[in-house]
């Protein structure tokens, strides 16, 4: 059997890298284990670039964790030497009572965090890409931006790797289980024990966390890019902002500047308009009616950008029932075992603070963070 860790992570995306960095840097022996190689894209972090954003329409108990994060990926930068952040400025557009508009509102006078409302007028004054019908508004929100999925991933890597974590890459957990005063954990390579246990499942929740009793639904979403109508000059970061546009009929679309020049075009996508699917079926083909659709809609707010088509990715939410996050001591061992899991679409700006999160109960068995939202307990009580 090879030698005791502290902890050992499962699952080395975006918030297992994350949580191995700073368990590592905390001193811990930790042991990583993931299905795939390292900064893959087979789960939920990749495609380029994820919105961050501070005034959260899902629910003002965010906000705290989002400025934490703000200052733990300002620190990732600095200290892995990698560009993860971009702050362009972000709109959230709609009509003054759309959840997108109102919520976002809501959170950033509750928290007092700067913005402006921009009428339909001043939108297409300071954004010329953008076309809002008469009736829609925006929350204008400076520190918006995006960040960089795969840097990220990667720079929490390398500062895990340089804290003395032992990360070990295609090598799937095929199960674990309690063991003495800790856990057990299973591979096709070896058997592996610690006194802690982390797990960061993404979208392999229903099978490695079962005795959870949350229902998870796992999607299938695809991001598409398209070279605007006349080139991205337009669309880059210093004149294009990240949004996020919800229509009359409730329909969000979210998208970014042209980020990679000329090259790569602008990314958008529907937020919520997935298949249910498992890691083990979904359908990597994006179909021609699937870029069809996508471009109709987005050509509603940006007529220039479904110029021309150039490519597509997908990838896989884990939705919970109510759409918040799972961030706690696993209840039926609450002792060894710590989850963080069902993202639900909108958890890759939180990564660095998940990460200090899970650091935090895996070895000091609590956190100070603003984390009773995320109880599993609220969505396994109606299913006892």
């Amino acid at each position: 059997m090879s030698p005791t860790h502290d902890v050992i992570v499962i699952g080395l995306g975006g918030m297992g890298s994350a949580a191995a960095h700073h368990l590592a840097a905390r001193g811990a022996r930790v042991l990583g284990l993931e299905k795939f190689g390292p900064v893959h894209n087979r789960g939920s972090s990749h495609g380029g670039s994820r919105i961050t954003r501070q005034s959260y329409f899902e629910d003002p108990a965010y906000v705290p964790l989002l400025l934490r994060s703000y200052e733990l990926y300002a620190s990732l930068e600095r200290d892995s030497g990698r560009r993860v952040a971009t702050l362009c400025g972000g709109v959230m557009l709609g009509r003054p009572d759309s959840r997108t508009v109102s919520g976002s509102l809501r959170s950033a006078e509750k928290w007092n965090l700067p913005h402006e409302m921009l009428d339909a007028r001043e939108i297409r004054r300071r954004f010329p890409t953008l076309t809002p019908d008469d009736d829609e508004v925006a929350l204008y929100e400076e520190r918006a931006g995006l960040l960089r999925p795969e840097s990220t991933v990667a720079a929490h890597l390398q500062l895990a790797t340089q804290g003395g974590a032992d990360l070990h890459f295609e090598e799937p957990v095929t199960r674990w289980e309690p063991y003495r005063d800790g856990v057990r954990v299973h591979t096709p390579e070896d058997t592996y024990t610690a006194g802690q246990l982390v797990i960061c499942p993404g979208a392999w929740a229903p099978r490695l966390l079962a005795d959870l009793g949350v229902p998870f639904t796992i999607e299938r979403q695809i991001m598409y890019w398209f070279q605007p109508e006349g080139g991205v000059r337009p669309y880059l970061p210093e004149r294009h902002p990240i949004y996020i546009w919800e229509d009359a009929a409730g329909v969000q679309v979210y998208g970014f500047p042209a980020i990679d020049g000329t090259e790569g075009g602008a990314k958008v996508a529907f937020f919520r308009k997935g298949n249910v699917c498992t890691p083990e079926t979904i359908d990597r083909t994006v179909y021609e009616h699937e870029v069809k659709a996508m471009a109709e809609q987005a050509g509603r707010l940006l007529p220039t950008l479904p110029g021309t088509f150039l490519t597509a990715s997908t990838c896989m939410y884990s939705t919970t029932p109510d759409e918040h996050f799972v961030v706690a001591r696993h209840p039926a061992h609450p002792g060894s075992v710590t989850v963080a899991c069902g993202f639900s679409g909108h958890g890759f700006k939180f990564v660095p603070v998940v990460g200090e999160i899970l650091a935090d109960l895996a070895l000091k068995g609590g956190t100070a963070h603003p984390i009773e939202l995320f109880d599993p307990s609220r969505l396994t009580a109606a299913h006892v």
